[in-house]
């Protein structure tokens, strides 16, 4: 397995790894992609892919810095935004080694925390944090409701 910066002509694979971990709209991603390319690099401000020994893609991780973060205190924090293993790469090393990198990363941006979240529901991603070494900090859960003007009358 290699760990790379992600390049214009990984695209398509970013794109196929992130529709996996956040569905979405058609194109949606695509536009995000294209953005990031073009400089637009605060969320995310750096890419990670992880390719197999036949060089398929086969992971991901989406870094930024934040000024805050839950349970952090230095105001300067890397922020694991988006992590994402192929389903047949899992339990083989690939989650740990881009998380060792994304920390490296944080490191030579001047972070002395790093940090991440899951929903709350997802036992799969938040046993992986803590397998890592991450600390539980706070649940939260957010509410919303639609609001709809009332008639006048």
């Amino acid at each position: 397995m290699t760990i790379q910066r992600v390049r214009p002509e990984h695209s398509s694979a970013w794109e196929r790894m992130r529709e996996s971990l956040w569905p979405s709209t058609r194109g949606e991603h695509a536009g995000e992609i294209a953005r990031f390319f073009e400089g637009h690099r605060a969320d995310p401000a750096e890419v990670l892919i992880a390719f197999d020994e036949t060089g398929q893609a086969i992971g991901l991780a989406e870094l930024s810095i934040r000024s805050h973060a839950e349970g952090c205190h230095s105001g300067r924090v890397g922020y694991l935004e988006g992590w994402y293993v192929r389903p047949d790469a899992r339990r083989q090393g690939v989650g740990a080694a881009l998380v060792a990198r994304a920390e490296e990363w944080a490191l030579a941006q001047g972070c002395t925390e790093f940090a991440s979240d899951c929903e709350v529901g997802n036992v799969v991603s938040a046993t992986a944090h803590r397998a890592l070494g991450f600390e539980e900090v706070v649940r939260s859960i957010c509410f919303k409701k639609e609001l709809s003007p009332k008639e006048a009358g």
